[in-house]
């Protein structure tokens, strides 16, 4: 039996062991899930900008462009950080299943909110989808892991086929929400995205049974007293803050603006104090600690590319919105189908890329060198747009889909390159006292990319395109440059990893 079983005897179906393509049952569940959810969140995502910046007559929010992409980034900081604290909830009150479940059920009504036409209900729906995907995103892919033992070999190939799902939903997400989206409405195209995670959730709570663990409670549970003196501090923590934000936004104190700079200040303090107490923590060997140093580079590394990422479905969107043209061959589409291009290109690069490292074998590039050159291909990205945005004697010029779609490709592939890489060594660098945080540590380094994106994306509209592209194109590629040129040192202290 290749999956974990657990103590409350809850292990899926012996037959399951090799019913989905030689991988066991459960992994079809997982990957359906993530499939509707990354559907749900990325189509939502893909318009949320030009929603934003829509005039309020065409049923927008009225937003300049500069401060759309900043809201839209501020939400992305708000949903990593809570994917902090979502993985501590699980492990220590919910435990996976259950997390995952409420985490579906909480996104699933925070779309339906935003379906509703009022500014009131889209704020309370983007509250509701941040809870939500704090619960569910980081514990879904510890719950592929406990379909394996540990020493399986069909473990990598399994969380092949859930990225893949992941990436399936990238794809189809954007290209329902935004037809929708430019043919009926904005708020059609969040109903479309309710509707996705709505089936995603039928889905995983009809393969229940496929799932290891899926009525285990928390894998470290609080003891009865310490958990209910939890609860009772998250429930009077929750009431007192949201009693305090709404006393500061009557007194016109806290408006979005402050709201958006006080979540980038947390996205900058939380990782340093994380790293802080990892560093100063006895129970952190001098040999672990070792390991912690190198990692603060790859850690600085996707930030940088993340940073790029995420703009993905801001300022690139808005760019394609306002400067691209949308039709290919005669066919005409939504500037937000542009985001599809991005899903889809990771669907067929990744096994490709799979491919050639195997191929490779021990000549393959060190996981450090293989971050470093996705980095640079974030940058890249960037760079490709200083041409066909420069030049312009005014602002209502069209480019060719072309560059917008070779931008997306060139960040597909330093998506997949930095990611399976920087997720397998945060795994083994992170100290055995943190194993069980070390999602934190990413989500950490994801949530900062989107805190400083949410500041530098309020020049967006108010210096040249070429500048804006260029000059942050640039910084990305420096620093993966000056990843490469630590290569030798990298390699040298970040055992394990290869």
């Amino acid at each position: 039996m290749s999956r974990t079983e657990n103590d409350t005897g809850s292990a899926p179906p012996p037959g399951d062991d090799a019913a989905f393509f030689g991988q066991p049952r459960g992994l079809l569940t997982l990957s359906g899930l993530e499939v509707w959810e990354r559907f749900s969140f990325l189509g939502m995502q893909a318009i949320l900008v030009l929603y934003f910046a829509d005039t309020v007559a065409h049923g927008g929010m009225g937003m300049d462009p500069g401060n759309a992409a900043s809201v839209s980034a501020a939400y992305g900081t708000l949903v990593y950080l809570v994917s902090v604290a979502g993985g501590w909830l699980a492990d220590r009150i919910l435990g996976s299943y259950r997390a995952v479940l409420w985490g579906g059920i909480l996104i699933a009504c925070g779309h339906y909110s935003m379906a509703v036409p009022t500014p009131t209900m889209t704020w309370v729906g983007l509250g509701l989808i941040s809870a939500g995907t704090g619960l569910l995103k980081p514990n879904v892919a510890s719950m592929v892991g406990k379909l394996y033992r540990t020493a399986d070999e069909r473990r990598d190939a399994g969380f092949a086929l859930y990225y893949m799902g992941i990436n399936i939903g990238a794809f189809a997400g954007p290209l329902i929400t935004g037809w929708l989206g430019d043919h009926k409405g904005w708020h059609w195209g969040f109903s479309a995205a309710a509707i996705g995670m709505t089936f995603g959730l039928i889905q995983y709570v009809a393969g229940r049974r496929h799932l290891a663990g899926r009525t285990d409670a928390a894998e470290y549970a609080l003891p009865p007293e310490g958990m209910r003196r939890a609860v009772r501090l998250m429930i009077v923590g929750a009431v007192v803050v949201a009693a305090v934000a709404v006393a500061l936004a009557l007194a016109g104190w806290l408006t979005m603006g402050r709201f958006v700079d006080v979540l980038t200040y947390i996205s900058v303090i939380a990782p340093v104090v994380y790293f802080v107490v990892m560093f100063r923590s006895p129970r952190v060997t001098a040999e672990e600690r070792g390991r912690l140093r190198p990692y603060l580079v790859l850690f600085i590394a996707s930030v940088a590319f993340n940073f790029i990422l995420f703009q993905a479905y801001s300022t690139m969107m808005l760019l394609a919105a306002s400067n691209a043209e949308t039709s290919i061959l005669g066919f005409e589409f939504p500037a937000s189908w542009y985001a599809s291009a991005l899903g889809a290109f990771e669907v067929a690069l990744a096994p490709v890329v799979a491919a050639v490292w195997a191929r490779m074998g021990p000549r393959q590039p060190h996981a450090s060198n293989k971050i470093a050159i996705g980095v640079i291909l974030g940058g890249l990205s960037f760079l490709l747009m200083v041409i066909p945005t420069s030049g312009h004697s005014d602002s209502t010029y069209k480019m060719a889909a072309w560059w917008i779609v070779g931008s997306y490709l060139l960040l597909g592939l330093g998506d997949i390159l930095l990611e399976t890489s920087g997720m397998s060594a945060t795994t083994k660098l992170a100290p055995q006292a943190f194993a069980s945080q070390t999602m934190a540590l990413w989500f950490l380094s994801l949530a900062l990319a989107n805190g400083i994106q949410a500041q530098v994306v309020k020049l967006y509209g108010e210096v040249s395109n070429p500048a804006y592209f260029g000059v942050n194109g640039a910084i990305a590629v420096a620093v993966g440059i000056a990843v490469i040129a630590l290569a030798p040192w990298l390699r040298r202290t970040m055992h394990p990893v290869h």
